[in-house]
């Protein structure tokens, strides 16, 4: 009965679509790839605006870059950019001032996404153990 009302009617689409993508990254990897790349593989795959909210405390910047590495790999999932040719550093994750993240697109990412009729991009991101995870949903224009 999933998907229909009290009445077992299916009910209305809406006048948009979505799209939803998910990621897990393991942040010990990330912590090694930190610590054998070193900057060139952070500058890589993350934004200024990343690298500074990540911060220098090593106990906690392997798990913020994993959750947002876990986010740019959601976005690329949700928006079916897999072969497109998006560098890592067009999606960018953002860090609010009420504590929620979001999603700002760059570049290519940003012209393919306008293209596909996006909206809205929607993040959740979380962390447990050694494990960091993001959840995307992409809210677009229906097709005409």
């Amino acid at each position: 009965m999933i998907g229909l009302d009290p009445a077992g009617r299916v009910p209305a689409l809406s006048p948009q679509h979505s799209r939803l993508g998910f990621d897990l990254v393991q942040i010990s990897q990330v912590a090694e790839s930190m610590e054998s790349f070193g900057a060139l593989y952070e500058t890589r795959l993350f934004t200024p605006l990343e690298l500074e909210y990540a911060g220098c405390d090593e106990a906690v910047r392997a798990e913020r870059l994993a959750a947002r590495f876990a986010a740019k790999e959601a976005v690329i999932k949700a928006l079916r950019l897999s072969n497109e040719g998006i560098g890592w550093r067009e999606i960018e994750v953002l860090k609010l001032a009420d504590g929620d993240c979001d999603v700002l697109l760059h570049g290519r990412a940003a012209e393919l996404a306008r293209q596909m009729g996006v909206e809205r991009v929607l993040l959740s991101l979380s962390h447990d153990g050694d494990y960091a995870g993001a959840f995307v949903s992409v809210q677009m224009k229906a097709p005409s």
